[in-house]
C-alpha cells in the first residue's frame, strides 16, 4: 500500500431492492429498483462522493449480487479489495416501505446468516488500519461472531491512531430484539440491549468519536437525554459525540468542552433511509478537513438532508458541489 486510505469502513454490505412507488405497501410494489447496500458500505460511498479515497471491509455470497456489489463499489471510486465472497451465504438484500416523511419500514434477509458476519480477525490487514486516516465500524458488526471478534480486533490494531468512528447503528432484529427504539412505543426487547451493551462498551473504549441517535445512545449508556447521552459516552472512552435527535437537529460535545447544537436542515422528506449514511460520510470529510463543531456539523446535516429528499441511498450520497450549492441556497 502506498498511500494510506482517507477512510476504511467495516460492516454490513448488500443490495437494496427499494419500490419505485411510494405510499404503497410492499404487496401492493409492483417496480422495484436495485441499489448497493449496507450501512458502512453506505459511509464509504458517502465520503467518495466528495473526494475521499475510501475502502470497505466486508464479504459477500459468491453469487450474482455479490458481482453486482463488487461492481457497483468500483463504480463508486470505494476499494473493493477487502471485500470477499462466503461460499456458505447469499448476499443480503433488503427490502423496505416508502411512507413519506417518517415512516420506512426496512426488511432484512440476512439469514442464515449474513456473510459481512463471517469477517475473520485473521483476515484483517492491520497495517491498513492503523494507517488509515479514518476508520469506521458499526454495532451491526458486533451482534454476531466472528464479526465480534474482527471489529475488537480490528480496532485494537487501530489502537485510536487517528479519528476511530463507532457509529452506534442499533439494529435490534440482529440481537434477538424486535421492533423499532424503546422511547417511542416500540419493542427493542431488554435482553436485546442487555446482551449488546457490553460489547458496545468494549468497543468504545477503543474509539475516538461516537455517533448515532439518541435510541442507539441508550443502548450504549442506558440514557436517553441527548446531552446525557453524550457527556456519558465521553466517559467511556471517545474525544467526540455525536447524537443526531431527527427534527430537533444534532448535538456534538467534545471532550476539551467545545459544543455545537445545530437545527436540521428542512426538505422534503423522499425517503429517509441513509440520510445518516450520508451524515456520516461528510463527517469523516468535515474531519479530516480539520473542520469546527459547527460547520462540520451543518455540512452532515445538510448531505444528510440530500439524500432523505431522494429515492436511493447510496446512489443518492451528494458530491461537495451539490452540498454546497444547497448550504448557499439556505
Amino acid at each position: 500500500m502506498t498511500q494510506p486510505y482517507d477512510l476504511i469502513t467495516m460492516g454490513r454490505i448488500g443490495v437494496d431492492i427499494y419500490p419505485l412507488q411510494t405510499g404503497v405497501p410492499l404487496a401492493q410494489v409492483e417496480t422495484f429498483g436495485k441499489f448497493l447496500g449496507g450501512s458502512a458500505t453506505n459511509v464509504a460511498v458517502a465520503a467518495a462522493r466528495l473526494g475521499r479515497r475510501s475502502a470497505v471491509i466486508s464479504r459477500t455470497g459468491r453469487d450474482p449480487f455479490g458481482d453486482y456489489v463488487h461492481q457497483a463499489l468500483r463504480d463508486f471510486g470505494v476499494d473493493d479489495r477487502w471485500v470477499t465472497s462466503v461460499d456458505a451465504y447469499p448476499t443480503p438484500v433488503t427490502f423496505c416501505e416508502i411512507f413519506p416523511p417518517d415512516d420506512f419500514p426496512l426488511y432484512f434477509y440476512r439469514r442464515p446468516k449474513a456473510p459481512d458476519l463471517v469477517i475473520r480477525p485473521e483476515e484483517l490487514d492491520q497495517d491498513a488500519l492503523a494507517a488509515a486516516r479514518i476508520f469506521w465500524i458499526t454495532g451491526t458488526g458486533l451482534c454476531e461472531e466472528p464479526s465480534r471478534s474482527a471489529t475488537l480486533a480490528a480496532l485494537e490494531a487501530r489502537a485510536k491512531a487517528g479519528p476511530t468512528v463507532f457509529d452506534l447503528d442499533w439494529r435490534p432484529m440482529f440481537w434477538g430484539g424486535e421492533g423499532g427504539a424503546s422511547g417511542d412505543g416500540g419493542a427493542t426487547g431488554a435482553a436485546a440491549m442487555a446482551t449488546a451493551r457490553p460489547n458496545y462498551e468494549a468497543a468504545l473504549r477503543h474509539a475516538t468519536v461516537a455517533v448515532g441517535n439518541v435510541d442507539e445512545a441508550e443502548v450504549a449508556t442506558g440514557l436517553r437525554d441527548p446531552k446525557a447521552c453524550a457527556h456519558a459516552l465521553l466517559e467511556r472512552g471517545v474525544e467526540l459525540a455525536v447524537i443526531k435527535q431527527g427534527p430537533k437537529g444534532v448535538l456534538a460535545v467534545h471532550r476539551d468542552g467545545r459544543t455545537a447544537e445545530v437545527p436540521p436542515t428542512p426538505v422534503e422528506v423522499v425517503n429517509g433511509l441513509g440520510a445518516g449514511d450520508a451524515f456520516g460520510g461528510a463527517l469523516c470529510h468535515g474531519l479530516l478537513a480539520g473542520w469546527e463543531l459547527e460547520p462540520m456539523m451543518r455540512y452532515a446535516n445538510a448531505a444528510g438532508a440530500i439524500v432523505a429528499s431522494r429515492l436511493a441511498c447510496s446512489s443518492a450520497m451528494p458530491t461537495a458541489g451539490e452540498v454546497d450549492a444547497f448550504l448557499a441556497g439556505r
